[in-house]
């Protein structure tokens, strides 16, 4: 605060000062405007500056282990200054490394069948070194605080009693050149007295500068010390508006900030300037505070869009989730297979920066409340399954030992037609738990083996059955490839029905030729649905050329073609993008059972989009015509 004109002290203003000096309360001087010109800064942004502050160490590539080593090896040093930068870089890079870790403890555990509630971190060699390193640094820590909280009140005892003196100072009567050098010296004191508590800061300054200028006014000191004493400040204002000058080039936002409140405190340790250069230099460390103050303000800003589009990513992920969520599922495969975009989805979750940090928090859970939500269905799934499973074994033990019971039967017709039943039963009947299943099927299927080997033997007409079995199927599949396709698909299809019933109804064939004929089977019934979409791709085109040439004599052809053509273009459009989304999420299955199935799912999806973009770009192409 610049001091203001200097002026004689009457009577009634030295009386004021002696009462001033017997006062146990100091009256507060007005706030100079220069003190307003910082930006308040909570706590919580200087955390949030100081764990985002880069910091020169090299962690890139270290292991967590190295980094463990490196911390232990910094605690040693008990200056908590000294290091706290240093052991924030390493723990930032190791909270990163940990996590990735626990993400894949917690990925694998949930793709093994395992629930969120269950699931338990079991810290590694590397987390626990680390831990017992970062507890010293905070014990070293808190001793520090301890330290500087007392130091701090000490200070503060020592410029109350500053404040005492200086109202003293100018209550007395002594000479001029005593005084002012009992000021000097009280200033010089008050300037090497370090902080004080943040809630007296305030009050303490305020009080003091009122002090230093009623002294001023008491000694009227004599213009030419006074300007040298101005000019000496001037000198010194200059040096910090050059220091805040230079902070416009420091690339750390928040030191530049942590160096422009230093400044600040710095400034108001000074006293006045000469008053033609009071607003000039104002005017100079202001202008410096206030390009800083703009560049944090941006680097905030910058930094709030980047958080505002993780929001939105993550809550479209969210939607994602529900999505999941809103849907039944009635079989094994269909929980897989959803479990498998879920655990899609928190992967590219992990790859999204944060958000604000209480949306962060609250985007979270509601993506966690939609994992743990399904994955609760899911048990509640399966553990209705595992019931389910032992009724069927139960079942199937049953059908067993009735098959157990006919294998020796000599009612051939009889045994067979229960055989038989007993065989459809069997296909009724869901799955049983997976530990059984082989061993009960091979149970069931070894009756069923013994009796109708019993049969052949006693018939012995076997072979001569199935070679004319073979026969009957090699003419069957001859029918099918020189199938001609009938005017509608409802009667391609039905006639293709047909065909496979009656290939069901022919009989065993030699078992060395079996794989043979039941491969050309399938390859001549692919053929020919290929050659039915086919015509059925056919027909549409022309069905659709016809309608065009119907609509030339349409009064309103051209609009009604211009619609087409936007319909057309559009439909196209979606489809290419579709075909597209289907190549590349086709990229992300690994080679496993399941991954396998899932892409031979997708690959159906883009041949029949392929199949579509072909019929109506030959649409299109009749509309350009």
């Amino acid at each position: 605060m610049e001091s203001k004109e200097f002026k004689t002290i009457d009577v009634n203003e030295k009386q004021r000062i002696v009462n001033l000096n017997q006062s146990t309360t100091l009256p507060v001087a007005e706030t100079a405007p220069e003190e307003e010109i910082l930006e308040i800064v909570t706590n919580e942004e200087l955390e949030e500056d100081e764990s985002t502050e880069e910091v020169e160490i090299d962690v890139q590539g270290k292991s967590k282990e190295e980094l463990a080593s490196m911390l232990e090896e910094l605690v040693k040093d008990p200056d908590v200054m000294k290091i706290k930068d240093l052991v924030t870089a390493i723990r930032v890079h190791f909270m990163k490394l940990n996590k990735e870790d626990m993400d894949k403890e917690m990925e694998a555990f949930l793709e093994g069948g395992g629930d969120k509630e269950s699931y338990q971190h079991v810290q590694d060699d590397a987390e626990i070194r680390f831990n017992n390193a970062f507890g010293i640094f905070k014990s070293n820590r808190a001793k520090q605080n301890e330290i500087l909280d007392a130091q701090k009140l000490e200070n503060l005892a020592q410029k109350q009693a500053i404040l005492e003196e200086l109202k003293q100072l100018i209550a007395s009567e002594e000479t001029l050149k005593k005084t002012y050098d009992d000021f000097r010296a009280l200033q010089d004191k008050w300037k090497t007295i370090g902080q004080v508590p943040a809630t007296e800061n305030a009050n303490l300054w305020n009080n003091y500068h009122f002090l230093v200028e009623k002294f001023f006014d008491k000694v009227n000191i004599n213009r030419e010390l006074r300007d040298l004493d101005m000019k000496k400040n001037l000198d010194a204002k200059i040096e910090l508006c050059e220091k805040a000058e230079e902070l416009l080039d420091e690339k750390s936002m928040t030191k530049a900030f942590k160096a422009l409140q230093k400044l600040h405190e710095d400034w108001k340790e000074i006293g006045p300037v000469p008053q033609d250069k009071k607003d000039e230099i104002w005017e100079r460390f202001k202008a410096a505070t206030d390009k800083i103050n703009a560049i944090r303000r941006e680097h905030y800003s910058k930094i709030q869009d980047e958080q505002n589009a993780n929001l939105a990513t993550k809550t479209a992920l969210c939607e994602k989730a529900e999505e999941l969520l809103s849907e039944e599922y009635g079989s094994i495969n269909a929980w897989q297979n959803k479990s498998t975009e879920l655990s899609d989805l928190f992967k590219v979750w992990k790859t999204v920066g944060p958000a604000a940090k209480k949306q962060n928090e609250e985007i979270w859970t509601r993506f966690k409340t939609a994992m743990d939500t399904f994955f609760a269905k899911k048990k509640e799934f399966f553990a209705n399954l595992k019931d389910r499973q032992t009724e069927n074994l139960e079942r199937k033990i049953n059908l067993c030992i009735e098959a157990e019971g006919l294998q020796e039967s000599t009612e051939w017709k009889k045994a067979t037609e229960r055989f038989k039943k007993l065989q459809e039963e069997w296909k009724t009947i869901g799955p049983v738990p997976k530990r059984h299943a082989d061993k009960i099927w091979k149970r069931f299927r070894a009756a069923c083996d013994t009796f109708f080997g019993r049969k052949a033997e006693h018939f012995g007409g076997l072979k001569e059955e199935e070679a004319a079995n073979l026969t009957a199927k090699q003419a069957l599949i001859e029918e099918i490839k020189n199938f001609e396709l009938l005017p509608s698909r409802a009667e391609n299809m039905e006639a293709i029905k047909a065909l496979q019933k009656r290939w069901i109804e022919i009989g065993h064939v030699p078992m060395k030729v079996k794989d043979t004929i039941n491969s050309e089977y399938r390859k001549a019934v692919d053929a020919l649905f290929d050659k039915m979409r086919s015509n059925q791709n056919e027909i549409s085109t022309n069905e659709f050329r016809e309608m065009m040439d119907v609509m030339k004599d349409d009064p309103e052809a051209s609009d009604k073609v211009r619609r087409e053509r936007t319909n057309l273009t559009n439909r196209i459009q979606k489809l290419r993008d579709e075909i597209a989304v289907l190549e590349n999420n086709i990229g992300f299955f690994s080679n496993s059972k399941n991954s396998e199935l899932m892409r031979a799912e997708y690959e159906k999806k883009i041949n029949k989009a392929k199949n579509d973009l072909k019929v109506l770009e030959a649409k299109l192409k009749i509309v350009n015509d």
